[in-house]
């Protein structure tokens, strides 16, 4: 682990799918120091940011991002058992992460961002896809969302998850991916808890949000780390 990104009070990831300078300046404006996924060193170099690191399997790459960024801010992870998202995240412990340019027109590359979501539960990961932020809700969050916002939840496994603040409470449904899911969900206006209860379920809001749900976070409780829970 790099000591200056677990000093860092955030961490942005950028990798090679589609991005908006909008979703990265986004990100930099809370959490400055840069880490760049394989292309996204590309895609970060496109639209003036030159990441402080640069990690993956480098199948992506470009020879000109490579001296642009020199043998210094180069890591070259090639264990190809774990995705580039999930060894970039390995190289920090920072309080939360801004991932962005891991969804997109793919949707493989989509799917592959929300299974590292799922195996990292221990760790503030949120995906900005430019329109939607979307996490792993953790065992607990309370937010304070405006009248009529969009709360969307989406069960990656059978579960429940207690509500309160939601247009169409959630207690005590079941919930599953090939069931009863809780997309497009809304605010009532006042407080919003949520309690999974379990690490499977993600949590979908609309980028305008972003502030709220770090401040919420960061008092949010944290489930285990996947590799001490089995």
């Amino acid at each position: 682990m790099s000591d200056p990104f677990a000093k860092a009070p955030g961490i942005t990831l950028v990798g090679g799918g589609a991005s908006s300078a909008e979703a990265l300046t986004r990100a930099l404006a809370r959490a400055p120091r840069l880490i760049a996924v394989d292309g996204g060193a590309d895609a970060a170099l496109a639209m003036g940011h030159l990441p402080d690191l640069a990690t993956g399997d480098f199948d992506s790459i470009s020879p000109r991002a490579r001296a642009a960024l020199g043998p210094d801010r180069l890591r070259h992870t090639p264990d190809q058992e774990e995705t580039d998202f999930d060894k970039a995240l390995a190289f920090v412990d920072a309080p939360f992460a801004l991932a962005v340019g891991f969804t997109g027109a793919r949707l493989d590359h989509t799917l592959a961002a929300m299974s590292t979501l799922l195996r990292n539960p221990s760790r503030r990961v949120i995906l900005d896809t430019g329109h939607d932020l979307c996490l792993l809700c953790p065992p607990r969050l309370a937010l304070s969302l405006p009248r009529g916002t969009r709360v969307s939840l989406y069960p990656t496994a059978p579960m429940r998850c207690d509500s309160v603040g939601l247009r169409w409470p959630t207690s005590p449904l079941h919930f599953a991916p090939d069931a009863r899911i809780g997309t497009s969900n809304a605010a009532t206006g006042g407080p919003v808890v949520l309690t999974p209860d379990g690490p499977s379920m993600l949590l979908l809001l609309p980028v305008s949000e972003l502030d709220e749900l770090l401040a919420a976070l960061a008092g949010a409780p944290l489930w285990p780390d996947a590799a001490h829970a089995r």
